[in-house]
């Protein structure tokens, strides 16, 4: 587990690095467009980074993902590409005040496994500041903290004027999260690296309620108070950003989720 940590961790901050000194976006869909990740069904079918094999492979390897992105499209399925790749920044703000490093490396992964494999369906999204989030691995906690504000402000911009039905966001946020969990626990080991996936996408799907608020509150207040405690219990499971010795079972993910998706079912 140290080892894939340390792996992913170096890693990600050299390949995140390695993308700013890229820079603009004129060349993205080449040289960069090549690790599918957790793109979902995106269908990019360009050469595998060297930093592959440290994941679990993106719809062949990671339950969810691509039944996350099945059947939506046009802005909603925008919406639910910047979402996912919001969770990214989600928990990376939950990791930067112990270890900046380790938050740096995370919004890289999700810069090579979310947003480069499909940067076509990402709308008007600006890229630099995430980039420059995946390029701060010597940042301080406070320079990493500002850096994922800047990122989170341009996925945010980038939603605005979309057409967007926040609680099929949430579901299927919630849906990729239990399926990116699926693969944590391992008979012998825990993936460290799937357990901050997946509660980015948890994260993400709060997110996604919280901007739908005033939406759907107007339509049922009850079921979104609901909505929202369900969501809270899922959180919960994950009892701290860095994977634990003895987390949550794939079970009591599954089930919480099933219970999201319950009380969401009025708005569905």
């Amino acid at each position: 587990m140290a080892w894939k940590f340390k792996l992913w961790r170096s890693a990600g901050a050299a390949a995140a690095l390695s993308l700013a000194a890229c820079g603009g976006e004129g060349g993205e869909n080449g040289a960069h467009g090549s690790q599918t990740g957790e793109a979902g069904e995106s269908g990019a079918s360009a050469p595998t980074s060297t930093v592959a094999p440290a994941s679990s492979g993106g719809e062949q390897g990671e339950a969810g993902v691509a039944t996350a992105y099945s059947g939506v499209s046009g802005d909603q399925r925008t919406a639910l590409r910047l979402q996912h790749l919001k969770g990214f920044l989600l928990v990376s703000a939950l990791v930067a005040a112990s270890d900046p490093p380790a938050a740096s490396a995370l919004v890289g992964q999700g810069v090579l496994e979310v947003y480069e494999p499909a940067i076509a369906e990402f709308g008007a999204l600006d890229a630099a500041p995430l980039r420059a989030a995946a390029a701060s691995a010597d940042a301080s906690a406070a320079q990493m903290r500002q850096r994922l504000r800047d990122g989170e402000a341009a996925i945010n911009a980038a939603r605005e004027g979309l057409d967007i039905d926040y609680a099929d966001l949430a579901a299927r946020m919630t849906d990729l999260s239990a399926g990116l969990y699926q693969n944590v626990v391992q008979p012998d080991f825990v993936d460290p690296i799937e357990y901050q996936h997946s509660l980015g996408a948890a994260l993400a799907a709060r997110d996604a309620l919280n901007a739908g608020r005033s939406q759907l509150q107007a339509r049922d207040p009850r079921a979104y108070r609901e909505a929202m405690a369900e969501i809270d219990r899922l959180i919960a499971l994950w009892p701290a950003p860095s994977a634990t010795k003895s987390p949550a079972s794939y079970r009591d993910v599954l089930a919480q989720s099933s219970r999201v998706r319950l009380a969401l079912s009025p708005f569905l």
